[in-house]
């Protein structure tokens, strides 16, 4: 068996053991806390049955993500390869991010926490940070890669810097909408971490460049991590990510993305987050611009479609099956560059 792919595996089970384990005290110790979620009171009203579901459960797959990374990246990392960590730490911003807004609406017990400015303003302190040390560190490139077509825009480097900033805030938020059902954002992700598990993978076997090595054992970890943490996010769910996950999530996918130097791809992987906002967008704008009038039963889309009969465990099939599809597409797409490269 090929040394990366042996990597791959192991971090994807150790992951999963260790997110599992962590889940066996989290979440009693969660509900010990009181740390339950405030359920929104324009959502459907048969939501409000989960008022009270332990939040911040994203612990789980992000303790069992540092631990993996951390282990067995750790000879990679002490000869100076750094790309897991920086990856690692960009996800870790956004998850004490989070952190901070499930804790004030713990506080509170309502379902605000930080004001949306102020977690604009620090989603956009890290999104630049992790952008510039990026391309300090040589791992990025101000070039856009154009999957399927073989060919690369190139940019200047501050038009750059405002479109990556401004891919990574939208995308770690469009992932915290993705999480409104149990067990959604979670499955949704998981075809994500598997593309790019197989995507660093390949590009290690293709041209060994240092980083992508360790950024599969990063992938493969948070899959397994994941996996782990749906045992007990599965409807019905025992516990929520609460935003401590879903930001981390985000930044993971988003710090996965750059660190490939392929931001365009999040199109295709991350499809589901981009139709769950842009539903949200659309009925935001149309009720506003015709005084009350929808085009969707309830917004995001996950609520039209439970507003429409669908159950929660449908959405998240159906919802995961595109992302599996649209990820495998992806791999297509991007499997000629590494070669040329």
């Amino acid at each position: 068996m090929d040394p990366i792919l042996l990597k791959i595996l192991v971090a994807a089970v150790v992951a999963f053991v260790i997110s599992a384990v962590i889940g066996k005290f989290l979440v009693p110790a969660l509900r010990r806390w009181k740390a339950g979620q405030s359920i929104k009171e324009d959502g459907p009203t048969w939501h409000m049955s989960k008022q009270g579901t332990p939040t911040m459960g994203g612990l789980m797959f992000i303790l069992a993500t540092i631990i993996v990374v951390l282990v067995v990246n750790g000879p990679a990392i002490l000869s100076g390869d750094w790309t897991s960590v920086i990856v690692l730490v960009f996800a870790l911003v956004f998850g004490a991010i989070g952190f901070l807004d499930d804790y004030a609406k713990i506080k509170k017990k309502e379902n605000t926490g930080l004001t949306a400015g102020q977690k604009f303003l620090l989603q956009l302190a890290a999104a630049i940070l992790f952008i510039v040390l990026l391309r300090k560190c040589g791992i990025l490139s101000p070039n856009l890669y154009v999957p399927f077509f073989g060919v690369e825009l190139h940019l200047p480097w501050v038009v750059y810097l405002i479109f990556a900033v401004l891919v990574i805030t939208g995308t770690v938020n469009a992932v915290n909408i993705t999480d409104g059902l149990d067990g959604l954002s979670s499955s949704v992700t998981l075809p994500v971490c598997a593309f790019f598990a197989a995507a660093f993978g390949w590009a290690w076997v293709k041209w060994q460049q240092s980083g992508t090595a360790g950024m599969a054992v990063f992938a493969a970890a948070l899959f397994g991590g994941l996996v782990g943490f749906l045992l007990y996010n599965h409807y019905p769910a025992k516990v929520f990510m609460g935003d401590t996950g879903s930001l981390f999530l985000g930044g993971a996918v988003c710090g996965m993305a750059f660190a490939l130097d392929l931001p365009l791809i999040l199109i295709l992987v991350g499809i589901i987050y981009i139709i769950e906002t842009l539903s949200d967008i659309i009925q935001v704008t149309y009720f506003k611009a015709t005084h009350g009038k929808r085009i969707f039963r309830m917004a995001p889309l996950h609520h039209h479609l439970e507003m429409g009969g669908w159950n929660e465990k449908k959405v998240v099939f159906v919802f995961a099956s595109i992302s599996l599809v649209f990820c495998i597409l992806a791999f297509f797409g991007v499997m000629g560059r590494f070669p040329a490269l």
